[in-house]
């Protein structure tokens, strides 16, 4: 079993900055991938940003140059620095990871973290 737990999410005013944490534990022998999605009131999930085991990165148009990911590959956590927060940013944020579990499983598996709430006062 794959657990991801989520944290730093909260309530912020516009322009200001918050950090999420994600952080995978459980039988895993490789983490392909880590990223962040999220969902606002009657929208469908997006995806945020997401970070592969090779460094490369992807962000969605509407968080570029404000948002930032990392990725800890020895503590299996996954960071989302959020800046210049706006109005518009206000959804929960998931945390999403494709995982090989062991190492006679070759297929990866994708698991989702609870979720935080992310809301931006304007």
């Amino acid at each position: 079993q794959v657990q991801l737990v989520e944290s730093g999410g909260g309530l912020v005013e516009a322009g200001g900055s918050l950090r999420l944490s994600c952080a995978a534990s459980g039988t895993i022998f490789d983490i392909n991938a880590m990223g962040w999605y999220r969902q606002a009131p009657g929208k469908q999930r997006e995806l945020v940003a997401s970070i592969r085991s090779d460094g490369s990165i992807n962000y969605s148009d509407s968080v570029k140059a404000r948002f930032i990911i990392s990725r800890d590959n020895a503590k299996n956590t996954v960071y989302l620095q959020m800046n210049s927060l706006k109005p518009e940013d206000t959804a929960v944020y998931y945390c999403n990871a494709k995982i090989r579990p062991t190492a006679m499983r070759l297929g990866l598996y994708t698991y989702w973290g609870q979720g935080t709430q992310v809301t931006v006062s304007s």
